[in-house]
């Protein structure tokens, strides 16, 4: 087995590819030993030391190193980690499967409201088919955490959380496709 790597825009972050499907759908971030527990591979990177954040994609795993963290002595053992457990074919959560994952908006900033249904079925479309493949290929993901009054909440991870470049990702990019496609859409915030 051969694992890629890849950086990312963020350079605290590196993007390893397995070659093989990580999570059947969606992703899951883990940014401190304690949320780790629940995977067995996520635990066994965080015990390397220098590890701060953890994101499960669809076919990569993102490990975020800690400030001052030397990616060059680090780079080998989460390798090394990820082919253990890719090779042992090691079940991903603890329980054995990817349903112990907790969903993308389990964390709202806001209530949404009914009357904003359309519009928010609108703003999670183009997330989903537009705006999640391009920072997923970064290392990253973002999720919807709300809508109210005009202004759409979304949480960075992985790669994107942290990143120097993730502020214009969000105001530059998604909020200019957010505004374009949906009118009622005035201001995207980080949550």
């Amino acid at each position: 087995m051969f694992i890629e790597t890849e950086t990312t825009p963020n350079p605290s972050t590196l993007k390893f590819l397995p070659g093989r499907q990580v999570m059947p759908s969606g992703t899951r971030e883990f940014t401190d030993p304690e949320t780790a527990k629940a995977s067995p591979l996520a635990s066994a990177l965080f015990s390397l030391g220098d590890v701060t954040g953890v994101l499960f994609g669809g076919d990569f795993v993102a490990v975020t190193a800690a400030p001052g963290a030397d990616w060059s002595a680090l780079k080998p053992q989460v390798v090394s980690v990820l082919l253990d457990h890719f090779v042992s074919e090691a079940p991903l959560f603890a329980g054995g499967g990817a349903e112990f994952s907790v969903p993308a908006e389990a964390d709202p900033v806001v209530a949404d409201r009914e009357e904003d249904a359309d519009i928010i079925a609108q703003i999670k479309d183009l997330l989903e088919t537009r705006v999640r493949p391009a920072v997923a290929a970064d290392g990253g993901d973002i999720v919807y955490r709300g809508f109210d009054d005009g202004v759409v909440y979304l949480g960075m991870q992985g790669a994107c959380s942290g990143c120097p470049s993730s502020t214009a990702t969000l105001k530059q990019g998604i909020e200019g496709l957010l505004k374009h496609y949906v009118p009622e859409v005035s201001e995207v915030r980080a949550a």
